[in-house]
C-alpha cells in the first residue's frame, strides 16, 4: 500500500489584517520588553565570541541587539514585543520580542518582519514536522518561496543567482530564521540536533522568490494554498541539485533530464525509513515557456516529470529492494517512485534567463511543504472607518 500525504488539515488562509499600536523607539509607558539584558563590549570581534561562548550566535559577524535597536524595528510595525506567534517542538514560546531580536542580529530589515512571521508560522505547523527536522542526522533545513510584491519591496531574488550569490538583504532575512531556530527552537548540533554534516543552508537558510512575471502558471502559493499576493512557501530540503540540460529544445526531453536526475535511491525520497516525501523543482524561464507551448497544465507537467522520476525495483540489492517492497513502494511496473503521487512534485518558476538548468530540492520527507499569506498593516482610522 502506497501511503499518500494527507495533510492534517485544509483552512482558509487570509492575510492577517494589522493596526498600527507602536509606540516609538523610545518605548510605551510600560515597558513591553522582558528578555534579559547583558551588559556587552560594542566592538565587533568581542560581540561575536560572546555570542559563541553564550550558545547564541552562529560564528557570523552580528549585529548587536540593543533595546534601541530592537525597539526602533517594534516601531517601524505594527506588533505587540509580548505577541505569541508559535510555540516551538520544545513548547518554547516564539513571541515578536524573539523573533525581532535575531531579526536585528542577523541584518534583516524592519520591513521584513511580517515575512520573517509568516515563514516561523509555516514551519512551526504540526505537518511540518519541525521537531524531525530540527533533531535528524540529515542536514535538512527550511527553504522558503516567496510570491506576490513583497518580492519587489524586500527585493527577494528569484532571478539570476536566485539560490545563492546575490548581494541583497534577503540573505539576512533568511540568516534571522535560522538564528530563531537556533536560539528560540533550540537547533544545536551535537545537542538537540544529531545532523552527521549539516549543511551551509543551516547558517544562512534559502529564502528566494518565484519569477511570477515569466511563469505561464499561477503563482506557487495561489496553486497549493489559493494565497493571492503576499505569501511564502516552507519546504524542508536536503539541499540544492543543479540539473543540467543544454541540448534538449523540447518539453519531454526535458522532463526526462529532470527526472531521471531526482531520482537516485540515496535521496531520502527512496529512504524505507520515509514513507513518503516531497520534490520540489525550480524551473527556470526559459524551459518554462518551452514545456508549456507543449504541456499547458501545470498538472499534466507535474505528471510527465513524475513518471520519469523513478527507479527500477530489480536496480537494487536484495536487502534494500525487500525493505522498500515490504512498504508496498514498489509498483506495478516494477518501480519506485519519488514521491507517491504527481501532486506532490512541487514546481515553480524562477532563475536567470540563461536556460540550461533546473533547481531540484529533495524533501527530508517528513516535512509537509505549508504556505501561509503574509499579513499586512492598515492604519487604525481605515479599520474605523470601515466598521
Amino acid at each position: 500500500m502506497i501511503h499518500k500525504i494527507k495533510p492534517s488539515s485544509r483552512r482558509a488562509l487570509v492575510p492577517k489584517i494589522l493596526v498600527s499600536r507602536d509606540c516609538g523607539p523610545a518605548g510605551c509607558e510600560i515597558d513591553w520588553l522582558s528578555s534579559r539584558q547583558i551588559e556587552a563590549d560594542d566592538d565587533p570581534e568581542a560581540l561575536i565570541e560572546l555570542s559563541l561562548a553564550q550558545g547564541w550566535g552562529d560564528g557570523l559577524p552580528l549585529v548587536a541587539p540593543t533595546s534601541g535597536r530592537v525597539r526602533a524595528f517594534l516601531a517601524a510595525n505594527d506588533r505587540y514585543p509580548d505577541e505569541l506567534i508559535a510555540r516551538m517542538p520544545d513548547e518554547s514560546e516564539c513571541t515578536v520580542e524573539k523573533i525581532v531580536i535575531n531579526a536585528v542580529m542577523a541584518g534583516a530589515p524592519a520591513e521584513s518582519l511580517e515575512l520573517i512571521i509568516a515563514a516561523i508560522q509555516a514551519i512551526a505547523e504540526p505537518d511540518f514536522e519541525l521537531y524531525g527536522l530540527n533533531a535528524t542526522t540529515a542536514p535538512v533545513y527550511p527553504a522558503f518561496v516567496v510570491n506576490g510584491p513583497v518580492r519587489e519591496r524586500l527585493k527577494i531574488p528569484y532571478s539570476y543567482g536566485c539560490a545563492g550569490g546575490v548581494a541583497t538583504r534577503a540573505v539576512a532575512i533568511s540568516r534571522a530564521i535560522r538564528l530563531i531556530m537556533r536560539n528560540v527552537a533550540g537547533q544545536k548540533p551535537g545537542v538537540s540536533s544529531q545532523t552527521t554534516f549539516g549543511s551551509p543552508g543551516r547558517v544562512t537558510g534559502l529564502l528566494l522568490g518565484e519569477w511570477e512575471e515569466k511563469s505561464p502558471w499561477a503563482p506557487l502559493a495561489e496553486r497549493r494554498a489559493g494565497v493571492r499576493g503576499d505569501a511564502v512557501t516552507s519546504f524542508g530540503t536536503m539541499g540544492t541539485m543543479n540539473i543540467l540540460d543544454t541540448t534538449s529544445i523540447g518539453a519531454h526531453a526535458f522532463f526526462e533530464m529532470i527526472g531521471k536526475s531526482v531520482a537516485y535511491p540515496g535521496a531520502n525520497c527512496f529512504s524505507p525509513s520515509m514513507e513518503y516525501s516531497e520534490m520540489m523543482i525550480g524551473i527556470n524561464p526559459i524551459w518554462a515557456e518551452l514545456i508549456a507551448k507543449e504541456v499547458p497544465r501545470i498538472e499534466d507537467v507535474q505528471e510527465l516529470i513524475w513518471r520519469q522520476a523513478s527507479v527500477p525495483g530489480d536496480w537494487l540489492e536484495p536487502l534494500h529492494r525487500g525493505q522498500v517492497e515490504a512498504q508496498g513502494r514498489i509498483r506495478e511496473d516494477g518501480r519506485i517512485y519519488v514521491t507517491p503521487e504527481p501532486k506532490d512534485i512541487i514546481l515553480f518558476v524562477c532563475g536567470g534567463l540563461g536556460g540550461l538548468h533546473a533547481l531540484g530540492l529533495h524533501s527530508f520527507g517528513s516535512c509537509l511543504t505549508q504556505t501561509k499569506p503574509i499579513a499586512k498593516a492598515v492604519a487604525a482610522g481605515q479599520v474605523e472607518a470601515a466598521e
